[in-house]
């Protein structure tokens, strides 16, 4: 299947790992011009170089904190003043921390309605002008399954991530008369490397092994198994594409069925 997407212009936050990374990666292996960044230069700028030489294709990688506020305008800026445009916008960023509601102060919640809502808000006012001038674009958000059936520890992804459902939602139907489609991307449970010290953190508290809480999770899931990062770059990329051209305010899972819901 052809997804239209060769020569598009492509943003993908904290695209220097896990989830980030696979979107990256398979977005390159369809054409796309790539913007990436997150906080760790040196991850970053090797990534960028293995995509660049596997793909072929044009990466601009920044080293940036986007929960700092005005980091995402200027990245954006500085994409489109390189590529002339930005066509496809993942909004993507690490989770907080885990944790019971008690165990979180004040500062802890600011600095994650920062990273998680605020720096989403930012990217998508920053791209969208030049969306709507273009008659076309793509802002695809990486949430959580969270959103549909909340993670017991996890109050902070939780909460926010739900806010990131809701302002998303309602700004696909403002957008959608300009041939821009907002959609979120909701991971069940991937093997990363934020998932690995999770099924650590708990393995610890519990006194066994992180297998045993691996085990725990697939018993959950109908298909077996937690996923594959390439699984859900694959549907990030479908979504991306002119073939999705129906599909806006939507919320996917991508979980190997552990969601029970009918939505």
């Amino acid at each position: 299947m052809d997804l239209g997407l060769r020569d598009k212009v492509a943003f993908v936050a904290a695209g220097s790992r896990g989830l980030g990374r696979a979107v990256a990666e398979e977005l390159a292996s369809e054409g796309c011009r790539l913007i990436i960044c997150s906080r760790d230069r040196d991850v970053l700028s090797a990534t960028a170089d293995e995509i660049a030489s596997e793909h072929g294709v044009e990466v601009m990688a920044e080293p940036i904190d986007l929960s700092v506020r005005g980091s995402a305008t200027t990245l954006v800026e500085s994409a489109v003043a390189r590529f002339g445009r930005v066509d496809v916008m993942v909004t993507n960023t690490g989770g907080p921390p885990a944790g019971p509601f008690e165990s979180h102060s004040q500062e802890a919640w600011d600095q994650a309605v920062r990273q998680n809502l605020d720096s989403v808000v930012e990217l998508c006012r920053a791209v969208l002008p030049g969306m709507k001038a273009q008659k076309w674009g793509r802002i695809l958000n990486v949430t959580s399954i969270a959103v549909k059936q909340p993670v017991d520890g996890l109050i902070l992804s939780n909460s926010i991530r739900a806010a990131v459902t809701g302002f998303a939602r309602t700004l696909a139907n403002e957008v959608a008369s300009f041939g821009v489609t907002i959609n979120n991307v909701l991971p069940g449970y991937t093997r990363t490397q934020r998932l690995e010290e999770l099924a650590r953190g708990l393995a610890s508290g519990r006194g066994c092994e992180p297998a045993d809480v691996f085990a725990e999770w697939e018993a959950v899931i109908p298909l077996g198994r937690v996923g594959d990062p390439r699984e859900f770059a694959a549907v990030v990329a479908f979504l991306a594409s002119t073939r999705a051209s129906y599909v806006t305010g939507s919320s996917i899972a991508v979980d190997g069925g552990h969601v029970r819901g009918l939505y």
